[in-house]
């Protein structure tokens, strides 16, 4: 007893975190098997009679409108990743590098959108575009999508960029301009390269926030269709088997992002 009771608790930690991988890659085992699905009406259940099948691997448009909201996704990530992780980034610098009146009260406002229910956000939104934005032209779609977007994305990159900023050596921007270096030269050559992780996880986080996002994007979307979307609405007559093909493609590509980072970052700390 005594042995069994060193033996598990030397491993206990091992074995926690096993039960936390499971729990948490079992939903995405289930949505690789349920592509292979060979269902006729719905895809909720697995289908004994049929054998796996490639064909929704071999046309993942095969569902009408499935593509559709798949690049308006892609669409509005990348605008919303873009804008957000530059004006983030700038915020950043300006809040660790600049006194300014008012510094404090943006550093609490910034979490804001971070700490304010999903739901009561898109209420707002949804609000503030129909009696505000509408008069001027703005209707529910696309571009309202984007604004929400850029607003709960801009609060990460900030508060990603800004912990990297915190973390740089003074000394090093010290060094380059004790050597001559302009400003500008000091931030390209310097400091830029050494806040360029931060940004580049800021802007990954961000796109997977946008691409994920269903709650706001329901509210102010209107007629607009986005795959999380997609998918909700597809559930009562049970999901395609593509939409679980383009889900596991993204989860994959994501974390072919993930190991091509950590190999390039391994390479560049073996230098």
């Amino acid at each position: 007893m005594t042995a069994a009771r060193a033996w598990f608790g030397r491993r206990v930690v091992a074995i926690v975190a096993v039960l936390v991988l499971v729990y948490l890659f079992v939903p995405v085992a289930y949505t690789f098997v349920f592509s292979f699905n060979n269902y006729k009406r719905s895809n909720i259940s697995w289908n004994p009679e049929g054998s796996p099948t490639l064909r929704y691997w071999e046309n993942p448009c095969g569902a009408p409108g499935v593509c559709g909201a798949l690049a308006n996704s892609l669409k509005i990530g990348l605008i919303a990743t873009v804008v957000a992780t530059v004006l983030g980034t700038l915020i950043a610098f300006a809040l660790v590098r600049h006194r300014f009146r008012g510094r404090s009260t943006t550093n609490i406002l910034i979490f804001l959108p971070m700490a304010t229910p999903e739901v009561v956000m898109g209420a707002s939104l949804l609000t503030l575009f129909v009696q505000g934005f509408a008069r001027v032209g703005l209707k529910l779609g696309f571009w309202t999508i984007v604004i929400a977007h850029i607003m709960f994305c801009l609060s990460f990159v900030v508060v990603t960029v800004k912990a990297r900023v915190q973390s740089l050596d003074p000394r090093l921007e010290e060094a380059a301009m004790d050597l001559y270096a302009s400003e500008r030269t000091t931030f390209t050559r310097v400091t830029l390269p050494l806040v360029a992780p931060g940004i580049v996880a800021a802007a990954l986080l961000s796109f997977s926030l946008s691409f994920d996002d269903f709650i706001i994007t329901n509210f102010v979307s209107g007629d607009t269709t986005t795959f999380p979307k997609f998918v909700y609405v597809s559930y009562l007559r049970g999901i395609p088997a593509q939409a679980n093909v383009i889900g596991f493609s993204m989860f994959l590509l994501a974390v072919l992002l993930v190991v091509a980072g950590q190999v390039i970052g391994s390479r560049r700390r073996a230098r």
